[in-house]
């Protein structure tokens, strides 16, 4: 499948409102070369999802206290001691103590200084330069990257479908036992789109491998099911979403107007009942 190129969808205003990044820090990475935004209708500067990535790691590293002029001084080192060939997404920035640290392959060194580091944990994240703890890697900290993705995903929502998408998938992937809320909110964002509901039913079937239990997914998924007409299956992942939550009132709605399409009259009235009286 072809990916979608990014859009470039936020100023430099909605950046620094967004991760509260200075616009010092911002500038400096500009100038560093380590993101490359376009130019608006007004030659103003629009940044793309993978910069909003770029940026957000140096937001966290701030978090981390490292200082806006080690960021700086850090980043513009590495423009130059970097192969000119090393992809974007090769890179893995960190704090350690009050050092900003880098790994690129089983490299790892200071950013400043370039002095090479020993027993330094990184986590194997695919794709966009991410912030990572000194910490070593554990399930928590898994989770909470995850975290952080899903929230930054709910950001983009609005503005940057696919860069939403993205940042949904990174939940997903990072969280030890899939990301629940990422898993509905991706699923349902692939459905919407109408020619994807391959894509979002194999979503929910992923999820339901982690949450078998879960009456929403099977409602989602039966929605899917729906929509791609195959309405016995669709029936019968309703019908166990009423086992779960007999109180779902949409699903009794969706399982009458199968049941009309069916033919089936008492089913029909049956869950017709009973989505009036929940709602009522």
């Amino acid at each position: 499948m072809t990916r979608r190129a990014h859009s470039h969808d936020y100023s430099l205003r909605s950046l620094q409102s967004l991760l509260g990044v200075s616009r010092r820090v911002v500038t400096g990475l500009i100038d560093a070369g380590f993101v490359q935004p376009a130019r608006g209708r007004r030659n103003e500067l629009r940044f793309s999802f993978q910069d909003v990535v770029v940026l957000r790691t140096a937001f966290q590293l701030q978090t981390a206290k490292i200082a806006s002029r080690k960021i700086l001084r850090a980043i513009a080192k590495l423009k130059k001691e970097l192969p000119q060939e090393l992809p974007l997404s090769g890179i893995r920035i960190t704090a350690v103590g009050d050092n900003v640290a880098v790994r690129s392959g089983p490299a790892q060194w200071d950013a400043a200084s370039g002095q090479h580091l020993l027993d330094f944990e990184v986590a194997p994240v695919q794709g966009e330069v991410a912030f990572l703890d000194a910490a070593p890697q554990n399930l928590r900290n898994r989770e909470q990257q995850a975290d952080e993705w899903f929230a930054l995903a709910e950001q983009l929502l609005e503005t940057d479908v696919v860069g939403a998408e993205q940042a949904y998938r990174k939940a997903v992937a990072l969280a030890p036992r899939s990301h629940y809320d990422a898993s509905i909110n991706l699923g349902v964002l692939l459905c919407e789109a109408e020619t994807r509901c391959e894509e979002a039913l194999d979503v929910f079937d992923n999820a339901l491998t982690h949450f078998p239990d879960d009456a929403l997914l099977h409602f989602n998924r039966a929605v899917v099911l729906e929509e791609l007409k195959r309405y016995d299956a669709a029936f019968d992942a309703y019908g166990r979403c009423i086992e779960l939550d007999p109180t779902h009132a949409d699903a009794h709605f969706n399982m009458a107007r199968l049941s009309e399409i069916c033919g089936d009259n008492e089913g029909l009235l049956r869950h017709l009942s009973a989505y009036r009286r929940l709602i009522g």
